[in-house]
């Protein structure tokens, strides 16, 4: 059997695309999408046009005709919308989502991994955030319809998934249980899924999926192991220097002189302790260097997971000026620890100096029309609301925020898909920025890239991560 050496991290909004995971698998390695928002990213991909036809090809091959016959009806413009035109907007998710969105949310995961998957036969993972909690049971039932291989998932303690993934492949409904600010401590807040719901007669038992859980401390990586039921089928270890979210520095967030969280010993991970749990585990965040894959083997870890150089690769979904830019100009990565909604500190490349930056995006109106990244809490008559400390500040307090927790929070919903191409568009005229995440390793790039050359393939980082190896254990 073979051993897979590299695990393609999932990334962004779209970053971690159906081209990316596919040219990955065809290289012999296991590709992952990004399942984060494809609701917004495959609408506005018919809205677009679908050019190359990659998406109509994809829906024609879903199982109910009716259902993709429905989105095509609905979000495909022949030619594309002009330019300048907003993108006909869906609606957001809430704990008691419409039988339309989630019927959107699991084609739109199908179609991503329906095209990771063509033309090669290696395994396909899907990347979900526990932070982006209510999409994620459409997600991944759509995801498990096309056949994928693994979910991987951090940004939380995903303990639930593992259940989840025995009711879906069961063909039975499962739940996920909410956090809700305000709620009593007896009160318990779910959002539920119904494959049957969606599939009707058309409902059969699937092909049950691995799960990894991304995890940055040897208490979380024991806890997913030992106390989750059914446990883990192995893990990602994630290190601080990873690009997106990191975990906060263990015992609080406190700043260096350059305003970034200090991270310390207590927060490296002893891999003698992760080799004791006895199942697989891949090393990400720093890793994904030259030379690096040996080393983490001889650790006791399967390989590696690599990300941002796979972000900079010609098969990544980051729009070509955004790669071309960084290629060029090498950039910093700051760890923001206010960027984020979600509290978790987050890195930011700094394109081009910080308060440039800075004043642009504080020109944007604070709007939450993705609303992915909202938090829930409970309101004084006893119902659900949805709140995020980057929509408009007024509405934030008046939904029970405090002020400071707006102080520089940014709409990562919108940045992220903007990267890829698909800025929301006003009728102002306002575009949606870019706000590009990677990880530290970004300084790296240059070292994969042949001289005279200003691009690089997912196929030539599989070869130079590889070289340190035998064949045999590649």
């Amino acid at each position: 059997m073979k051993e897979y050496r590299i695990l393609q991290g999932g990334m962004g909004a779209g970053v971690s695309d159906w081209r990316l995971a596919r040219a990955v698998g065809e290289s012999g390695e296991i590709g992952v999408v990004s399942g984060t928002a494809m609701d917004v990213i495959l609408v506005r991909r018919l809205q677009l046009g679908d050019t190359d036809g990659s998406m109509r090809r994809a829906l024609a091959a879903f199982p109910l005709k009716n259902v993709a016959e429905n989105i095509l009806n609905k979000y495909y413009v022949e030619g594309g919308i002009p330019e300048g035109t907003p993108f006909k907007q869906i609606e957001m998710y809430t704990m008691t989502p419409s039988v339309e969105l989630q019927s959107l949310t699991v084609v739109a995961n199908f179609v991503e991994v329906f095209l990771a998957k063509e033309g090669h036969e290696n395994p396909v993972g899907i990347n979900l955030m526990e932070k982006v909690i209510l999409p994620n049971l459409a997600s991944i039932y759509g995801a498990m319809l096309a056949g994928v291989d693994y979910i991987v998932m951090g940004a939380g303690i995903p303990r639930e998934i593992p259940g989840v993934l025995d009711r879906f492949a069961a063909g039975e409904d499962a739940s996920l249980r909410l956090n809700v600010a305000g709620a009593d401590k007896d009160e318990e807040f779910k959002i539920d899924f119904s494959p049957r719901l969606i599939m009707g007669d058309k409902l059969t038992e699937l092909k049950r999926p691995k799960f990894y859980a991304i995890v940055s401390s040897n208490i979380l990586a024991t806890t997913m192991v030992k106390k989750t039921k059914p446990a883990v089928d192995g893990l990602v270890i994630e290190h601080n220097s990873a690009g997106g979210h990191n975990a906060p520095p263990r015992g609080g967030i406190e700043l260096d002189a350059g305003g970034e969280p200090i991270y310390s010993e207590k927060d490296e991970v002893e891999l003698e302790k992760i080799k004791s749990l006895e199942v697989p585990f891949w090393l990400g965040g720093s890793w994904g260097e030259p030379g690096k894959l040996k080393a983490a083997i001889a650790a006791g870890a399967q390989g590696i997971q690599v990300g941002t150089i796979f972000a900079m690769c010609k098969e990544s979904g980051f729009i070509d000026s955004i790669k071309k830019a960084i290629i060029e100009k090498l950039p910093d990565v700051f760890t923001d620890p206010k960027a984020s909604p979600t509290g978790f500190p987050f890195k930011v490349v700094k394109l081009q100096n910080t308060l440039a930056e800075l004043e642009v995006y504080l020109k944007r109106p604070r709007i939450c029309n993705l609303g992915y990244l909202r938090s829930l809490y409970k309101k004084e008559d006893g119902s659900i609301g949805y709140r995020c400390a980057a929509e408009p500040i007024d509405a934030y307090i008046a939904k029970g925020g405090e002020r400071e927790e707006t102080e520089g929070r940014k709409c990562l919903c919108n940045a992220l898909v903007a990267n890829i191409g698909l800025p929301s568009i006003y009728k102002s005229g306002y575009v949606e920025q870019t706000l590009i995440t990677a990880g530290d390793t970004l300084k790296k790039i240059r070292e994969f890239i042949k001289e005279g050359s200003d691009s690089i393939t997912a196929a030539e980082i599989i070869e130079i991560l590889l070289r340190d190896i035998s064949p045999s254990k590649a």
